[in-house]
């Protein structure tokens, strides 16, 4: 009776493995229209939309984990991470050698944002410009390291927003999606101004590449989504 036993769970502890949710990482500096955090759970938006699909495509439960952006860099090098989205090569600072990457699925456009129409010609060195915590702008890079312009940082892109509207800033950096809900939603007639284009990159999902998941099977089911115009639909949602 015992040897049943033991062979019934050899048997089916693949099963109950290969059943598991997939893991997404969220980050919880994340906002709108990216995605809606509440309580601390992903409840809405475009990356919440993209990865409930696509774990739906794959015949499987979508575990969105929303983490502070350290958490996630140190959970993808353990390996404790099944798929990232919105993310570049150039903002990753961990190894990911244990991952590929999908077909791109959207661009993301840095703006730099004002309160004023204009950016003046002469600005003090160490201008304070507002960032996100833990975000990384290889544009920008060579200016912070040289004092040119000084990081103030906020928890998250709307707080960034936030306080450029309340005058605690003169500039900050925005995704552009980002900063048009923001004009949409907060801004009470007075939109923030875009004064220019930081960065443009594409950005995909990296899909971990171990046997407990199915990475071929998502990687090929993005695809699908971009050939089928999943994607842009996901998008047109929240312009």
């Amino acid at each position: 009776m015992r040897r049943i036993a033991l062979a019934l769970l050899v048997i089916c502890n693949p099963l109950t493995a290969a059943e598991r949710p997939l893991r997404f990482s969220i980050s919880e500096s994340s906002t709108m229209p990216m995605v809606r955090i509440e309580d601390g759970q992903a409840t809405g938006g475009i990356l919440y939309d993209l990865q409930t699909r696509l774990a739906e495509k794959v015949g499987r439960r979508a575990q969105l984990m929303v983490l502070p952006r350290l958490r996630v860099q140190q959970m993808l090098v353990r390996g404790e991470i099944d798929v990232r989205c919105d993310v570049n090569p150039a903002w990753l600072k961990e190894s990911t050698h244990q991952y590929i990457w999908s077909v791109p699925f959207m661009v993301h456009r840095d703006v730099l944002v004002g309160t004023g129409a204009n950016l003046p010609r002469q600005q003090p060195p160490g201008e304070a410009i507002g960032t996100v915590l833990g975000f990384v702008y290889p544009t920008l890079e060579p200016a912070f390291a040289s004092g040119a312009l000084r990081r103030d940082d906020a928890r998250t892109q709307e707080l960034v927003l936030a306080k450029l509207t309340a005058a605690r800033d003169r500039y900050a950096v925005s995704n552009e999606l980002t900063l048009d809900w923001y004009d949409r939603t907060h801004a009470n007639g007075q939109p923030l101004h875009k004064l220019g284009v930081v960065a443009s990159d594409i950005v995909a999902c990296i899909v971990r590449d171990e046997p407990d998941v199915p990475a071929h099977t998502l990687l090929r089911a993005l695809v699908r989504m971009s050939v089928d115009g999943e994607f842009e639909a996901i998008l047109a949602r929240y312009r």
